[in-house]
């Protein structure tokens, strides 16, 4: 009889556990990180009798978490990358909102600057159209400032987000810490802290959305969290923080994260970071940034450049020889590693004036210089990764893609290494130089006249000043339809080609002046090249700034489409982000739905239980009722 009741009893509260169990998986079903558990029951050994082996009836071995170890790591890894994905793609959409094409976009303003000039061509006595150029160029000026401080803000926001995942990063490895500690010590007890797991992984799965993490378990039940495959975050109960610092040259534009192990600092490489919002951010600020403010900044310093010099080889309403059109900070000295010998060597950039400007040849890239002796190395550009030789001692300044880089006479060491960042400071800080529109060089300071007596069909197809202020005055005499001598070389004769230039200079650079004839002369015509007498009148130089309209100045691609080019670059960059977003959250969203088929609590099968252990534990409560019935009925018996 005792037996009966012991198994109705252990019946009764075996039934009322996996009640109980659950119970709570359905008090939890909306609990993040939650997973379903189930008592897991085993039938106590029988006793043997003369006629067998009778049971004795249920036990529970333990409550067991319905987990699968797998799909949790893969879930985090894709819930990584996604949010890496996610974050950079938000962020580049606020970065293609500055580049605005239409009317109002930049575009736009560089290009109604440059069509201005044509009203000055037409009367260059107009001080209304030489007003309205001036302007429009300070309008320019004033959009490529806003872009730049729209950027500079992004930047500062990157950043501020930056530290803030960082912190919550540190908090919650800490709490990683702590879980292991409970864990560890939770385990003496010879079964699984179910919660505690829960919580630990759920805390990892939380870690992941900020930084990819490499989670290792060791035997005493705790687990490593390790960041670029190798880098221990949590071991054990100890954490090595991060923090968000320069990079390695203290670049204003870029960031980099460390991680300090045992009171050493040791930087990461973001490359290597994989995905998290950590990843995403970096790879936003120090890649989709720095290029977008170098396509900006290159188009800064080479319109005001080129504008510059242009403006330069004009004349003023005043007959005075043209100052710069913009002010154009200086390019920034090149940054030195933290690494560098002290005192060392410094670097200054300038674009390149001789042979020619350097201004077209410019290309939307950082620079790294490294030295291998005192004075020769490689410079790699960091846009494409191209890598060129370099030797100081052979010339200084070093020329590379319309750059001027010059060594100071400090000696470098072998291998100190320097960032050049060329485009870095134009855009902030390009503003007209000066307010009158008398400053502004309109005319040419040469004139060309022809003879009063040429016969011919010669015409002035184009006349450019090289240099200023203009030579002496020359004339070309023909000898004939295809010669000609010059008044300052004497009796040499010289071909004429119909539409080729005429170089004032016969030999070295160019200097001086630039005259194109067409047509077909007769001996003896004659056409002389002058100081103009009349700036006033002359609009040369007007013309010449608006035919910059058609310089290949962006890649080879004309000056008026160098801003298409910007947006375009930004809008690929976009699209392309956008769709690998879309792709990784649909799989971190399908892993998840895996995950949770099997960890995740489903109401109408843990219902289904709710009736199955209902009804056995009525059962067993019946049982009793029956065992208690037939010890009533044997007493009664027994009592007769």
């Amino acid at each position: 009889m005792a037996d009966v009741m012991n198994i109705g009893v252990r019946a009764l509260l075996v039934n009322q556990s996996a009640l109980q169990t659950v119970g709570n998986n359905i008090a939890n079903v909306n609990t993040p990180g939650y997973s379903r558990q189930s008592v897991v029951l085993k039938s106590v050994a029988g006793q043997f009798s003369g006629t067998g082996y009778y049971g004795k009836g249920v036990s529970i071995e333990t409550v067991q978490r319905n987990y699968s170890e797998f799909l949790t790591q893969q879930a985090a890894l894709s819930k990584s990358v996604a949010a890496s994905d996610t974050i950079r793609a938000n962020n580049l959409s606020q970065l293609e909102n500055i580049f605005q094409g239409g009317s109002e976009g930049l575009g736009a303003s560089i290009s109604n600057m440059l069509n201005a000039f044509s009203d000055v061509v037409n009367a260059p006595t107009d001080a209304t159209a030489r007003s309205v150029v001036l302007t429009l160029a300070d309008e320019t000026a004033a959009r490529l400032r806003t872009a730049a401080s729209q950027l500079n803000d992004l930047k500062l926001g990157a950043t501020a987000q930056l530290k803030t995942d960082v912190t919550t990063i540190n908090n919650l490895a800490q709490q990683i810490a702590n879980s292991n500690d409970q864990i560890t010590k939770a385990l003496g007890s010879g079964h699984s802290p179910n919660d505690l797991l829960d919580q630990r992984d759920h805390l990892i799965n939380q870690l992941n959305h900020y930084v990819q993490t490499t989670s290792i378990a060791a035997d005493d039940g705790s687990v490593g969290i390790f960041l670029s495959s190798s880098q221990p975050l949590v071991l054990g109960t100890a954490v090595s923080p991060l923090k968000i610092v320069n990079d390695a040259f203290n670049d204003p534009a870029q960031s980099q994260l460390t991680m300090t192990v045992s009171g050493v600092p040791q930087n990461l490489v973001a490359s290597q970071l994989g995905g998290g919002e950590v990843a995403g951010l970096l790879r936003f600020q120090n890649s989709d940034l720095v290029e977008a403010g170098n396509l900006l900044g290159r188009m800064a310093l080479a319109i005001g450049t080129k504008m510059n010099e242009q403006q330069a080889l004009g004349m003023d309403l005043n007959g005075n020889p043209g100052t710069p059109l913009f002010n154009l900070k200086p390019i920034p000295n090149g940054y030195p590693a933290s690494s560098n010998a002290l005192p060392g060597t410094t670097l200054s950039v300038n674009v390149q004036t001789s042979p020619s400007s350097g201004a077209p040849a410019l290309i939307a890239s950082n620079y790294e210089l490294s030295f291998g002796t005192a004075t020769t190395g490689n410079i790699t550009r960091l846009s494409d990764g191209v890598v060129t030789a370099f030797d100081f001692g052979m010339s200084n300044p070093v020329k590379i893609d319309g750059l001027d880089i010059q060594k100071s006479a400090v000696a470098a060491t072998a291998g100190d290494r320097f960032l050049i960042t060329p485009f870095s400071a134009a855009a902030p800080s390009m503003a007209t130089a000066f307010s009158s529109p008398r400053g502004l060089a309109m005319a040419s300071p040469v004139a060309a006249r022809a003879g009063l007596t040429n016969a011919g069909t010669l015409v002035v197809d184009g006349l450019a000043a090289r240099t200023q202020p203009a030579p002496p005055a020359v004339t070309l005499t023909f000898t004939g339809p295809g010669s000609y001598t010059r008044s300052d070389t004497g009796a040499t004769v010289y071909a004429y080609t119909p539409s080729q230039p005429i170089e004032y200079s016969t030999a070295g650079p160019l200097t001086g002046w630039s005259l194109t004839l067409k047509g077909v002369p007769q001996a003896g015509d004659n056409y002389t090249v002058q100081p103009n007498t009349y700036p006033a009148l002359d609009a040369g130089n007007a013309q010449a700034m608006m035919d910059l309209r058609d310089l290949a100045l962006f890649d080879g691609g004309p000056l008026t489409d160098g801003y298409a080019s910007l947006m375009a670059s930004i809008g690929t960059r976009v699209q392309s982000a956008k769709t690998t977003m879309a792709v990784s959250t649909n799989i971190a969203t399908q892993i998840e739905t895996d995950r949770t088929s099997v960890s995740g609590v489903n109401l109408d099968e843990e219902a289904a239980k709710l009736l199955q252990f209902q009804q056995a534990y009525q059962a067993a409560g019946k049982m009793l009722q029956i065992s208690q019935s037939i010890f009533d009925t044997l007493m009664q018996n027994l009592g007769r």
